[in-house]
């Protein structure tokens, strides 16, 4: 008789939205810097970083030890907005190593735990300030699973979950949505200047610099401007959604730096704390701290054991320009190896985008692209896909991986790339 194993506890237990634990059907036991083991202690490189919470890596030794030390001294952990000595630490921290070098003037809000949070925060308060309703957002946008988050949102699949109408949103291309052919923001203005468009007038745009989910499609820069001058005219306040991209992944510390501009309000959430405790935050010009006290509010917004980790990786990573000019410089390694690979696999269509240590590699459809991702972690590492039919590879190291480790994950890459294609050719 056939042995039947049983089924595990996460199968008979655990709902069936579960996703990650499908295409990584190991059980995790631990992790330490660029790498994750499973139960049976066998090494997987990871290249997905917790979805981008973890740029300093798992563990993180100078982090881990603030929050021991933390712990062991009996340090608050549950204080909603309570004034305590951890939040003030991160407070004046954040305001030196970040803030000020940058000339940005904006208060910091706390609004719970999640990137969602953040965002349904930034959308409450830019309608609030301005008493219009409309939001735009982009094409192939992804800014969170809650319902004003999902309605900002591109993904038609993300946005079915709703399960209701999502309301007072409006789309427009992203850059690059029509291959150059219109002129940037056509479209946009003159849905503005014509009274006839239909469009009410938006209290805010919200976009991302880098559309991470949506497939690693990357705003140029003079795009990034125009919308920010665009917003000016009109009146509309510009929100940057930068709870993936920032802290660094795209080299500078807000990935909105290149470009020159300062939103009027930003979000912030995973590496935020460092550690990949849950925080986030919402950040706006002190004009628009139009809130009263306890208006937006949520039990665990205050979650001071991220304060210490954030602090001390503020301290570590952001007190001088190392980190920044060591993740610029590797994003050119990458990009030669994914060009490289390109040119290996020349006719299929693969193309190539990305910034700082976030990168896509696009292949024509979505099964190959999970094809390389499962072969890729059969053989010690972890990616994931993205964009609206999955055919995105996402590479997203940690910013403290070393070179060798950088190399090994590109190497994989590239051997799993060749192997899915010699499978599927088969």
């Amino acid at each position: 008789m056939t042995d039947i194993a049983a089924p595990s506890v996460f199968e008979t237990v655990e709902s069936e939205v579960r996703s990650y634990c499908r295409a990584w059907p190991v059980v995790f036991e631990r992790a330490s810097g660029s790498r994750l083991y499973d139960e049976d202690g066998r090494p997987y490189l990871d290249f997905f970083a917790g979805a981008g919470s973890l740029n300093y890596g798992h563990n993180n030794p100078v982090l881990k030890r603030a929050l021991l030390d933390y712990l062991a001294d009996d340090g608050i952990t549950h204080g909603l907005d309570m004034s305590t000595t951890a939040k003030r630490a991160f407070l004046e921290t954040f305001r030196t190593t970040v803030l000020e070098p940058r000339a940005l003037p904006y208060k910091v809000m706390f609004p719970g735990p999640t990137g969602t949070n953040a965002v349904e925060a930034a959308l409450k308060l830019a309608r609030k300030v301005t008493g219009r309703q409309t939001v735009v957002s982009f094409t192939n946008a992804f800014h969170g699973m809650s319902l004003g988050s999902l309605a900002v949102t591109g993904n038609a699949a993300k946005r079915a979950g709703a399960g209701v109408p999502l309301h007072h949103a409006a789309r427009m291309p992203f850059d690059d949505y029509l291959d150059g052919q219109v002129t940037d923001f056509l479209w946009f203005e003159r849905l503005l200047d014509d009274a006839g468009s239909g469009l009410d007038h938006p209290a805010a745009v919200i976009v991302e610099t880098v559309q991470g989910e949506g497939g690693i499609n990357v705003a140029r820069a003079e795009w990034l401007r125009a919308l920010a001058e665009l917003c000016r005219r009109h009146g509309m306040l510009l929100i940057v959604d930068d709870i993936q991209m920032g802290c660094g992944r795209t080299g500078d510390f807000f990935s909105f730096e290149e470009a020159g501009i300062t939103p009027d309000i930003v979000t912030l959430s995973k590496s935020i704390s460092g550690y990949g405790l849950p925080m986030s935050l919402c950040l706006f010009r002190p004009e628009l701290d139009l809130w009263e006290p306890g208006e937006h509010n949520g039990t665990f917004r205050g979650n001071n054991p991220a304060f210490v980790t954030a602090t001390a990786a503020l301290d570590a990573y952001w007190r001088d320009g190392t980190l920044r000019e060591r993740t610029l410089g590797r994003a050119d390694r990458v990009e030669r190896a994914l060009l490289d690979l390109c040119g290996d696999d020349a006719g299929t269509g693969l193309a190539v985008r990305g910034r700082g240590l976030v990168w896509g590699l696009e292949f024509t459809d979505g099964e190959r692209a999970e094809a390389v991702c499962r072969r890729a972690f059969e053989t010690g590492l972890l990616l994931e896909t993205s964009g609206p039919r999955g055919e995105v590879v996402k590479l997203l190291p940690p910013l403290t991986a070393t070179d060798d480790e950088l190399d090994e994950g590109l190497g994989i890459l590239a051997r799993s790339v060749r192997h899915a294609a010699a499978r599927i050719a088969a």
